[in-house]
């Protein structure tokens, strides 16, 4: 009886928890017309510029990574030529988007959903309603929006400074110019590829954001329950990342080939 009670109540909370998905899902895609555009501007600067910085080193340590960890089967098997497709197609189709999407799971989830936690328990949230103000359309769409525009400009800029990192450490560690580093890359992948890219971060983007909203809202209590919002975000942020990873990877391999 107490295994089927807690897969009961697992049951309940996986169905509650996809029914407030559903409806912050809906109430945001309405309340998009009549957003509050002061708050996306301030949204854009938080989320988007002040997380410049953290994709930009997680960029650079990912193209060395990528490069250093090639380096042994390339030098191995003698295939230093395609050093440049390989390191490349890895950051562009794999390791850019799951660790910005991880490292942002863990910068703008944590953040939106605290934020968000603190104004439900504090009463604003409900404050905003009963002035006759939809929140939606004051909070919720104009951060979801910056969120997802964040993450497509930071994946632009990320890939780029990996790919740039990595052809100088294939330069300084393997001896391999730039200009074979670079010549491999452009031959052999095309837009596909970094369209693949940049696809994977907007979802991951839009699911972070999403997530991480109904976390906030649905917070109950006091101090206690931002901490926890905070830390359901990452949790529930970083899972449906893999998930995501998995699904669209398969997609996307199976569409563009």
């Amino acid at each position: 009886m107490t295994v089927l009670t807690k897969l009961g109540r697992t049951a309940l909370d996986v169905l509650r928890g996809t029914g407030a998905l559903g409806l912050v899902v809906g109430r945001t895609v309405l309340a998009l017309p009549k957003l509050e555009r002061r708050e996306l501007g301030r949204a854009l600067v938080q989320f988007g510029y002040g997380s410049l910085p953290l994709a930009l080193a997680t960029a650079a340590l990912a193209g060395i990574i990528v490069v250093l960890q090639s380096g042994i089967y390339v030098q191995r098997f003698g295939a230093r030529a395609v050093l440049g497709w390989a390191a490349g197609y890895g950051v562009l189709w794999e390791f850019g988007p799951l660790l910005l999407g991880l490292i942002m799971s863990a910068r703008l989830g944590a953040r939106n959903a605290a934020e968000l936690a603190l104004m439900q328990v504090g009463g604003q949230i409900e404050g905003l309603r009963g002035i006759g103000l939809d929140p939606f359309a004051i909070l919720v769409a104009p951060r979801v929006v910056a969120m997802e525009v964040s993450m497509l400009a930071l994946s632009s800029v990320t890939f780029a400074v990996a790919i740039l990192f990595e052809s100088v450490a294939a330069l300084l560690a393997l001896g391999l110019p730039v200009r074979v580093f670079f010549g491999t890359f452009s031959q052999l992948l095309g837009p596909f590829d970094l369209l693949g890219g940049v696809v994977k971060t907007g979802i991951f983007g839009l699911a972070i954001a999403l997530l991480s909203t109904t976390v906030g809202l649905s917070a109950r209590g006091g101090a206690h329950a931002v901490g926890q919002a905070a830390a359901s975000a990452v949790v529930r942020g970083c899972a449906a990342i893999f998930i995501l990873d998995f699904v669209l990877t398969s997609v996307l391999a199976g569409w563009m080939g």
